[in-house]
Protein backbone atom coordinates (compact mmCIF):
# COMPACT_ATOMS: atom_id res chain seq x y z
CA UNK A 1 0.00 0.00 0.00
CA UNK A 2 1.39 3.39 -1.05
CA UNK A 3 1.01 6.18 1.50
CA UNK A 4 -0.42 9.41 0.13
CA UNK A 5 1.68 12.55 0.40
CA UNK A 6 0.39 15.95 1.42
CA UNK A 7 1.67 19.36 0.33
CA UNK A 8 3.27 19.76 3.75
CA UNK A 9 5.14 16.47 3.27
CA UNK A 10 6.54 17.66 -0.07
CA UNK A 11 7.65 21.02 1.32
CA UNK A 12 9.12 19.63 4.55
CA UNK A 13 12.82 20.44 4.73
CA UNK A 14 12.80 22.66 1.64
CA UNK A 15 11.11 25.89 2.75
CA UNK A 16 11.77 27.46 6.17
CA UNK A 17 8.85 29.84 6.02
CA UNK A 18 6.47 30.56 3.15
CA UNK A 19 4.81 33.98 3.20
CA UNK A 20 2.14 34.29 0.55
CA UNK A 21 1.04 37.80 1.51
CA UNK A 22 2.37 39.56 4.59
CA UNK A 23 0.11 42.60 4.41
CA UNK A 24 0.19 43.62 8.07
CA UNK A 25 2.33 43.26 11.18
CA UNK A 26 0.95 43.84 14.69
CA UNK A 27 2.66 44.99 17.85
CA UNK A 28 0.59 44.84 21.05
CA UNK A 29 1.40 47.26 23.85
CA UNK A 30 0.34 47.30 27.47
CA UNK A 31 1.26 48.79 30.87
CA UNK A 32 2.95 45.93 32.80
CA UNK A 33 2.00 47.33 36.21
CA UNK A 34 -1.71 47.60 35.39
CA UNK A 35 -2.58 43.96 34.69
CA UNK A 36 -4.15 42.73 37.95
CA UNK A 37 -6.56 44.30 40.44
CA UNK A 38 -3.95 44.86 43.15
CA UNK A 39 -1.79 46.85 40.74
CA UNK A 40 -4.75 49.10 39.92
CA UNK A 41 -5.28 49.79 43.63
CA UNK A 42 -1.58 50.55 44.10
CA UNK A 43 -1.58 52.84 41.07
CA UNK A 44 -4.54 54.87 42.32
CA UNK A 45 -3.47 55.11 45.96
CA UNK A 46 0.32 55.00 45.81
CA UNK A 47 1.03 56.69 42.47
CA UNK A 48 -1.91 59.09 42.07
CA UNK A 49 -2.37 59.64 45.80
CA UNK A 50 -6.11 59.03 46.10
CA UNK A 51 -7.29 57.73 49.51
CA UNK A 52 -9.87 55.38 47.96
CA UNK A 53 -9.34 53.45 44.69
CA UNK A 54 -12.52 54.24 42.78
CA UNK A 55 -13.85 53.68 39.24
CA UNK A 56 -14.48 57.44 39.20
CA UNK A 57 -10.70 57.85 38.85
CA UNK A 58 -10.78 55.68 35.72
CA UNK A 59 -13.51 57.89 34.28
CA UNK A 60 -11.52 61.02 35.11
CA UNK A 61 -8.44 59.74 33.30
CA UNK A 62 -10.48 58.51 30.33
CA UNK A 63 -12.30 61.84 30.02
CA UNK A 64 -8.98 63.73 30.09
CA UNK A 65 -7.60 61.48 27.35
CA UNK A 66 -10.66 61.88 25.11
CA UNK A 67 -10.45 65.67 25.51
CA UNK A 68 -6.76 65.57 24.62
CA UNK A 69 -7.52 63.60 21.46
CA UNK A 70 -10.14 66.16 20.42
CA UNK A 71 -7.74 69.04 21.13
CA UNK A 72 -4.97 67.32 19.18
CA UNK A 73 -7.27 66.81 16.19
CA UNK A 74 -8.54 70.39 16.23
CA UNK A 75 -5.10 71.96 16.66
CA UNK A 76 -3.65 69.97 13.77
CA UNK A 77 -6.75 70.00 11.51
CA UNK A 78 -6.97 66.21 11.53
CA UNK A 79 -10.29 64.65 10.42
CA UNK A 80 -12.14 62.61 13.06
CA UNK A 81 -14.12 59.71 11.59
CA UNK A 82 -16.69 57.68 13.54
CA UNK A 83 -16.78 54.12 12.29
CA UNK A 84 -20.20 52.56 11.80
CA UNK A 85 -20.82 48.97 12.86
CA UNK A 86 -19.56 46.54 10.25
CA UNK A 87 -17.59 49.13 8.28
CA UNK A 88 -14.20 48.16 6.91
CA UNK A 89 -11.96 50.67 8.61
CA UNK A 90 -9.21 50.43 6.02
CA UNK A 91 -11.63 51.24 3.20
CA UNK A 92 -13.00 54.24 5.09
CA UNK A 93 -9.52 55.63 5.77
CA UNK A 94 -8.01 54.86 2.36
CA UNK A 95 -8.63 58.32 0.87
CA UNK A 96 -7.07 60.07 3.86
CA UNK A 97 -3.99 57.85 3.68
CA UNK A 98 -3.67 58.40 -0.07
CA UNK A 99 -3.90 62.18 0.36
CA UNK A 100 -1.10 62.21 2.95
CA UNK A 101 1.06 59.85 0.88
CA UNK A 102 0.77 62.26 -2.06
CA UNK A 103 2.45 64.98 0.04
CA UNK A 104 5.52 62.84 0.61
CA UNK A 105 5.52 63.69 4.32
CA UNK A 106 4.87 61.57 7.41
CA UNK A 107 1.84 62.49 9.50
CA UNK A 108 -1.37 61.50 11.25
CA UNK A 109 -3.91 61.41 8.42
CA UNK A 110 -7.14 60.87 10.39
CA UNK A 111 -8.43 59.63 13.73
CA UNK A 112 -11.05 56.91 13.77
CA UNK A 113 -13.43 56.40 16.69
CA UNK A 114 -15.11 53.08 17.38
CA UNK A 115 -17.04 51.37 20.16
CA UNK A 116 -15.51 47.94 20.66
CA UNK A 117 -15.36 45.17 23.24
CA UNK A 118 -12.07 45.26 25.13
CA UNK A 119 -10.71 43.39 28.14
CA UNK A 120 -10.71 46.19 30.72
CA UNK A 121 -11.11 46.57 34.47
CA UNK A 122 -14.55 46.55 36.07
CA UNK A 123 -15.06 47.64 39.69
CA UNK A 124 -17.06 45.96 42.45
CA UNK A 125 -17.94 47.97 45.56
CA UNK A 126 -17.34 46.40 48.95
CA UNK A 127 -17.90 47.62 52.48
CA UNK A 128 -15.10 47.77 55.00
CA UNK A 129 -15.60 47.58 58.71
CA UNK A 130 -16.89 50.92 59.85
CA UNK A 131 -18.89 51.43 56.67
CA UNK A 132 -16.10 52.91 54.53
CA UNK A 133 -16.54 52.10 50.81
CA UNK A 134 -13.87 50.09 49.03
CA UNK A 135 -13.57 48.71 45.50
CA UNK A 136 -11.99 45.62 44.02
CA UNK A 137 -11.07 45.38 40.33
CA UNK A 138 -11.31 42.45 37.95
CA UNK A 139 -11.00 42.24 34.19
CA UNK A 140 -14.07 41.85 32.02
CA UNK A 141 -15.08 42.44 28.41
CA UNK A 142 -16.77 45.82 28.10
CA UNK A 143 -17.81 47.98 25.16
CA UNK A 144 -15.59 51.08 25.31
CA UNK A 145 -14.22 53.83 23.08
CA UNK A 146 -11.17 53.04 20.95
CA UNK A 147 -9.20 55.55 18.92
CA UNK A 148 -7.47 54.62 15.67
CA UNK A 149 -4.65 57.04 14.78
CA UNK A 150 -4.10 56.36 11.08
CA UNK A 151 -0.64 57.35 9.88
CA UNK A 152 1.40 57.67 6.76
CA UNK A 153 5.13 57.17 7.36
CA UNK A 154 7.71 57.82 4.63
CA UNK A 155 9.70 54.72 5.64
CA UNK A 156 6.96 52.24 6.51
CA UNK A 157 3.93 53.45 4.57
CA UNK A 158 0.39 53.22 6.01
CA UNK A 159 -0.16 52.20 9.62
CA UNK A 160 -2.40 52.82 12.58
CA UNK A 161 -2.04 53.01 16.35
CA UNK A 162 -5.13 51.83 18.20
CA UNK A 163 -5.56 53.09 21.76
CA UNK A 164 -8.29 51.90 24.14
CA UNK A 165 -9.51 54.85 26.23
CA UNK A 166 -10.15 52.82 29.37
CA UNK A 167 -8.12 50.95 32.01
CA UNK A 168 -5.63 49.38 31.45
CA UNK A 169 -5.28 51.29 28.13
CA UNK A 170 -4.02 48.55 25.78
CA UNK A 171 -2.63 49.70 22.44
CA UNK A 172 -1.97 48.04 19.11
CA UNK A 173 0.44 49.19 16.41
CA UNK A 174 -0.35 47.87 12.94
CA UNK A 175 1.74 48.21 9.77
CA UNK A 176 -0.45 47.89 6.71
CA UNK A 177 2.10 47.94 3.89
CA UNK A 178 2.27 44.84 1.72
CA UNK A 179 5.63 43.30 0.81
CA UNK A 180 5.84 44.87 -2.62
CA UNK A 181 9.02 45.03 -4.69
CA UNK A 182 9.30 48.78 -4.12
CA UNK A 183 9.00 48.41 -0.32
CA UNK A 184 12.76 48.46 0.16
CA UNK A 185 12.53 49.53 3.81
CA UNK A 186 10.33 46.53 4.61
CA UNK A 187 12.65 44.14 2.81
CA UNK A 188 15.70 45.45 4.65
CA UNK A 189 13.95 45.29 8.04
CA UNK A 190 12.52 41.80 7.58
CA UNK A 191 15.47 40.34 5.67
CA UNK A 192 13.15 39.13 2.92
CA UNK A 193 14.48 37.25 -0.06
CA UNK A 194 12.75 35.42 -2.90
CA UNK A 195 12.77 31.62 -3.09
CA UNK A 196 11.19 29.34 -5.65
CA UNK A 197 8.55 26.92 -4.36
CA UNK A 198 7.81 23.61 -6.15
CA UNK A 199 6.78 23.84 -9.80
CA UNK A 200 3.20 22.74 -9.21
CA UNK A 201 2.57 26.06 -7.42
CA UNK A 202 3.69 28.03 -10.51
CA UNK A 203 4.67 30.98 -8.34
CA UNK A 204 7.54 32.84 -6.72
CA UNK A 205 6.88 34.03 -3.17
CA UNK A 206 8.77 36.10 -0.62
CA UNK A 207 10.40 33.78 1.92
CA UNK A 208 12.26 34.60 5.11
CA UNK A 209 13.25 32.86 8.33
CA UNK A 210 11.21 32.93 11.56
CA UNK A 211 14.12 34.49 13.49
CA UNK A 212 14.19 37.47 11.13
CA UNK A 213 10.50 38.16 11.72
CA UNK A 214 11.37 38.86 15.35
CA UNK A 215 12.99 42.13 14.28
CA UNK A 216 9.58 43.55 13.52
CA UNK A 217 9.56 47.10 12.13
CA UNK A 218 6.39 47.65 14.16
CA UNK A 219 8.64 48.06 17.20
CA UNK A 220 10.54 50.88 15.53
CA UNK A 221 7.37 52.52 14.26
CA UNK A 222 5.76 52.26 17.70
CA UNK A 223 8.68 54.12 19.24
CA UNK A 224 8.79 56.68 16.45
CA UNK A 225 5.11 57.58 16.92
CA UNK A 226 5.16 57.09 20.69
CA UNK A 227 3.91 60.62 21.30
CA UNK A 228 0.43 59.39 20.39
CA UNK A 229 -0.36 57.95 23.80
CA UNK A 230 -2.75 58.13 26.72
CA UNK A 231 -2.48 60.90 29.30
CA UNK A 232 -2.82 60.73 33.06
CA UNK A 233 -5.43 62.67 34.98
CA UNK A 234 -4.12 65.82 36.62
Amino acid sequence: MVASLTVNDLLDGHVALDIECLDRVYLNGYVPNLQVGGQVVSFMTGHLGYPIPSPAIMEKIGTAFRRSVRSFAEANHIPVVRFAKGERKGDVMARYVAAQAATGRSGVVAIGVAQEYQNVFAATQRQRSGGAPWFSFTKADRRVTCFYFYLWDVDFGPAFIKVCAYFPYPIKVCLLTELREESSQWRRQLGVGVATVPDYEHARRPVTGPALLGRSPARRLGGQWGSVRAVQAA
